[in-house]
Formats: C-alpha cells, sequence, structure tokens
C-alpha cells in the first residue's frame, strides 16, 4: 500500500521559513543598527574633532588679536614719542634763535629809532616803535632785509606826530624770523 504522509509537513515549511525569515529580519535590522551607531560615533567623532580645532583656532585667533592691539598701541605710542623727540629738537635748533634775534634787532636798530614792543607770533615779527621821521624808518626796513636772522620787512602803519619842536613818527612794521643755519641745511640738502 502506499503511504500517504498526513503530517502536515507544509505548515511546518512555512513555520520554518518565516522563523527564518524572521531571524534574517532580526539580523538585518541588528546589523542597521550596529552600522547606524559606528556611522553616527563616526560623524560624532568628526564633530568633537572639528570643535576642538575650531577652539583652537578661536583662541590663537584672539591671542593674534591681543597682539594686534598691542602693536596698535606700540605704533600709536612710537608715533607720540616721535612727535616728543621732534618738537624737542625743533627747540633744541631754536633755542639761539631768541638770543640772535635779540641782538639783531639791536644790531639794524639805526640811530633815531626807538622801539616800544617786538610780539612774535610764529616766524612772524610784529615790531611798534617811534623814529625822529621816515627816512630812518625806511633805513631801519633795508637794515632788517640785510640781515641773516630776520627778513621780508613790511611796513603796516606810520602816523606822524608833532609833539612840542619835535616831528616823530609812530610806526608798526612786520617781519620775518629766519635761521641762516636751517637755511643752509635746507640747501645742502
Amino acid at each position: 500500500m502506499p503511504r500517504i504522509n498526513l503530517l502536515p509537513w507544509r505548515d511546518e515549511l512555512r513555520k520554518q521559513r518565516q522563523k527564518n525569515f524572521s531571524l534574517a529580519a532580526v539580523a538585518a535590522v541588528a546589523m542597521g543598527a550596529v552600522v547606524y551607531l559606528l556611522y553616527n560615533n563616526s560623524i560624532n567623532s568628526s564633530i568633537e574633532y572639528q570643535q576642538v580645532r575650531n577652539q583652537f583656532l578661536e583662541a590663537e585667533i584672539a591671542l593674534l588679536d591681543e597682539q594686534i592691539n598691542e602693536i596698535i598701541d606700540l605704533e600709536a605710542q612710537k608715533e607720540r614719542l616721535l612727535a616728543r623727540m621732534a618738537i624737542i629738537e625743533q627747540l633744541q635748533k631754536s633755542r639761539p634763535q631768541v638770543v640772535h634775534l635779540i641782538d639783531e634787532l639791536v644790531a639794524t636798530l639805526p640811530e633815531g629809532v626807538q622801539l616800544t614792543s617786538v610780539a612774535q607770533s610764529g616766524d612772524r615779527l610784529e615790531i611798534k616803535g617811534v623814529a625822529q621821521s621816515s627816512s630812518r624808518i625806511s633805513n631801519y626796513m633795508r637794515n632788517i632785509d640785510a640781515s641773516d636772522w630776520m627778513g621780508d620787512p613790511d611796513l603796516g602803519v606810520v602816523e606822524v606826530s608833532d609833539q612840542g619842536r619835535r616831528r616823530t613818527a609812530i610806526f608798526t612794521l612786520f617781519a620775518t624770523q629766519e635761521n641762516p643755519q636751517l637755511s643752509a641745511e635746507e640747501g645742502s640738502e
């Protein structure tokens, strides 16, 4: 007699396939989770590494900014010191000018002219005085023009007044203070 298998072999085969599929699905999910965790760990590690690099760069940039600010401060201090040195040097060079100017005021003064005031603004001189005549003022202006320490005389005002028997001229003239030493230095440069 032929043998008939009445066992539910198809159900067992289906159960076996379903079990294999479930195991494969669980393994695939587990592999996916492992791959995801490895990828996520790699990305997080790259991000942390880049953040450390960024922090290092920011610290170096801050250090360089401080150094730049120090350099700017030092440059400004250097400019101030150079300006002071230039002023001191100019004062050292112009120190004897006052003495020479007073000597020249006396040396150029002709007989019959008296100075009442001398004012200086920069290199410009304002000279006020009294002369016995206008010709003496002209003579004084020629003397100023011939002087090494003064030049460019310019007559501002002349008022003639009679004082008793004498006739006098009250004058205001302008001149420039010159320095022959500086002129010689500029000429040689």
